[in-house]
């Protein structure tokens, strides 16, 4: 008869909700959430608590949210736990005297098959090269980031216009069950560490933070990649267009290859329920958009509006 370890959960977004769900519906001792500290938001700027904390404070967990992770007064109190086990799901990068804290260590899940897609955004990444596989990876936390000895993996597919909003859905509640397996096989023994191949670094894909520059879509490119760039950027922060003077977030596309299109960008609908921009190799039908300072809605609701 195992103990099942005593655990500090760290992790901020929705994304890492459903792991702390399935720790605390699986019987685990969660001793405390460590999160994100409350941000301004919104047009009235209030404080917006994570999903994390949200969640914690409903199921009357400690919640702990440091400023800086070196902080002695922070460290200190994370001592007082005498956690074996330490979680971690989209949190920040750990310094060496958080992580090698608990006699089990820390594990980390990742939304990625490592090596491949090391980084803040491997689900968007994936989506966004065009992958029609992924995975998501248990590993020990060491220094350098996403880096870790392999503990377990999981394949998962990706549809061929899935969305990563979609795709994220289907990843975390995969990935909660991975740690459950994960806690299992360390605790009775079974489960080995692997170390990351080191030769395959020549052929890493990156998965570095999203940026606006990510965001603009170039219609000089073929319409695959568009597409892939529209899907993998949506619900957010969404792929992005300027229309009009103003600016328009493409969220929901379907794709045409043709021999011949007119210059790419250019722009053509029947007014009604259609309408497409051009690529390189033909067109990209927009299927749901969002107008700076409108809601999301469908192309049709959007032509409604839009007078040519």
């Amino acid at each position: 008869m195992h103990i099942n370890p005593k655990i500090i959960f760290m992790g901020t977004p929705d994304f890492a909700v459903a792991t702390l769900d399935a720790l605390v519906e699986s019987g685990y001792s969660v001793l405390a959430v460590i999160t994100a500290p409350d941000k301004p938001a919104g047009r009235g700027m209030k404080l917006s608590e994570s999903s994390v904390k949200q969640y914690a404070v409903n199921k009357s967990i400690p919640v702990l949210q440091p400023l800086k992770l070196k902080d002695p007064e922070f460290l200190g109190e994370l001592k007082q736990f005498h956690a074996d086990l330490q979680v971690v799901v989209a949190f920040r990068m750990l310094p060496e005297s958080v992580w090698s804290m608990p006699p089990m260590g820390t594990i980390n899940l990742h939304g990625s098959l490592l090596p491949q897609y090391r980084g803040a955004a491997p689900i968007n990444r994936a989506i966004m090269n065009g992958e029609t596989e992924t995975g998501l990876t248990t590993f020990k936390l060491q220094q350098q980031i996403d880096t870790g000895n392999i503990l377990l993996m999981e394949k998962i597919p990706i549809g061929l216009n899935e969305t990563a909003g979609e795709l994220q859905d289907r990843m975390k509640l995969a990935g909660a069950q991975l740690v459950i397996q994960t806690i299992q096989g360390l605790q009775d023994g079974t489960l080995k560490e692997k170390p990351q191949p080191v030769e395959v670094s020549l052929f890493l894909k990156p998965a570095p933070k999203i940026l606006a520059a990510d965001c603009e879509i170039d219609w000089s490119r073929p319409v695959v990649q568009i597409h892939n760039q529209i899907r993998g950027l949506s619900p957010y922060p969404g792929a992005f267009t300027v229309f009009r003077g103003r600016i328009l977030k493409v969220l929901l596309s379907q794709m045409e290859i043709t021999s011949s299109s007119p210059l790419p960008g250019t722009f053509d609908t029947d007014g009604k329920t259609w309408f497409r921009f051009a690529g390189s190799d033909g067109y990209v039908y927009p299927e749901e958009v969002q107008l700076e300072g409108k809601k999301r809605m469908p192309v049709t609701d959007f032509l409604r509006g839009y007078r040519a």
